[in-house]
């Protein structure tokens, strides 16, 4: 079961515009090549976890995918995408480096998305 931080995080994906959340994806797939690779490879949840993840992130957007994909071709795929490795990150937050945390939910704090602070950042 998803706790109640992840699926509010997760809840925020119907409240960004289309340019914001192409922004965000195009964050997303830079920060690959800047720890984002590495930092999505320590991300393992079960399988049951993962599908409800999923599960949830889509029942966010797909209520939006000819807005998103009239704004962008593939927005909503994109999206999904960002959002999903993301939510990871916030499910996982207290066993993820905070390194880690911070590179993969980056394009959405950069992008005034509130995200959960990790465990060990300072105020938290």
């Amino acid at each position: 079961m998803l706790d109640a931080v992840t699926t509010r995080f997760i809840g925020t994906a119907a409240k960004l515009t289309p340019d914001v959340l192409a922004a965000v994806y195009d964050h997303t797939v830079l920060l690959r090549g800047q720890g984002g690779r590495e930092a999505s490879r320590t991300l393992k949840l079960s399988a049951s976890h993962e599908s409800e993840l999923q599960a949830v992130v889509r029942s966010a957007l797909l209520p939006r995918a000819e807005e998103l994909n009239a704004f962008r071709s593939g927005l909503l795929s994109d999206a999904k995408s960002a959002y999903v490795i993301a939510a990871r990150a916030v499910h996982r937050r207290e066993r993820l480096a905070q390194e880690h945390y911070h590179v993969l939910v980056r394009p959405f704090a950069v992008s005034g998305v509130e995200v959960p602070p990790h465990a060990a950042d300072p105020d938290s």
